[in-house]
């Protein structure tokens, strides 16, 4: 399957787009084996699927992953590979070159979030990379939404700080929902790529 008809099934089946990021961060990126964290849909699992990744797809929406699964089988795709988890308290390991998690931490318990990036480090091979998008709270643009939690400036990075950090920003963006008069909400996201160093000789 091609990128173009990754997206293609993605449109087929309503799952939405890749995520800007994953896109953009992939030129980057060497290896096969990737881990996506609260891959909803699928979108993500199937784009990098396409572009050669085995992919190893989480989720803690049963019928997300259901869905999931009926279009892997549907399609006749090898390598997405769907298992049901509450990221709230699991531990894991792996040897990942490609350990991801977008727009998913705001929606997990403030106490989750260290071991939960701890684990994605571990998880991930040398020179492999861990990408993460997730929502702030930051005094210029406050975070109205109901989420369980939300970095802190500086925050995100600081977790990386013994990583090359390819990118790393706090922009602007928008959620999906809208405001009382239908515009979109913004919201700062703190976004990250970063690559495991390789250990010194």
């Amino acid at each position: 399957m091609t990128a173009l008809a990754a997206y293609d099934l993605c449109t087929k089946y309503s799952l939405g787009t890749p995520h800007s990021e994953l896109t953009e961060a992939l030129p980057h990126i060497e290896g096969t084996r990737a881990l996506d964290i609260g891959c909803a849909g699928g979108c993500n699992s199937l784009w990098l699927n396409a572009q050669g990744f085995d992919v190893t797809a989480w989720d803690n929406n049963a019928a997300r992953l259901a869905r999931l699964n009926t279009i892997v089988t549907a399609e006749n795709i090898s390598g997405v590979h769907s298992a049901l988890h509450d990221l709230n308290g699991l531990r894991f390991n792996g040897a990942y070159d490609l350990v991801l998690s977008t727009d998913v931490m705001m929606f997990l318990q403030p106490t989750t979030v260290p071991q939960l990036i701890a684990d994605m480090q571990a998880s991930t091979v040398r020179d492999g990379y861990n990408l993460i998008v997730s929502a702030m709270d930051s005094r210029d643009y406050p975070c109205h939404e109901s989420f369980s939690f939300t970095f802190r400036s500086g925050e995100l990075s600081h977790y990386y700080r013994k990583w090359h950090i390819v990118k790393y920003n706090e922009n602007v963006g928008q959620r999906h929902c809208t405001d009382k008069n239908g515009q979109p909400v913004p919201l700062r996201f703190a976004t990250l790529l970063a690559r495991k160093a390789s250990v010194k000789a």
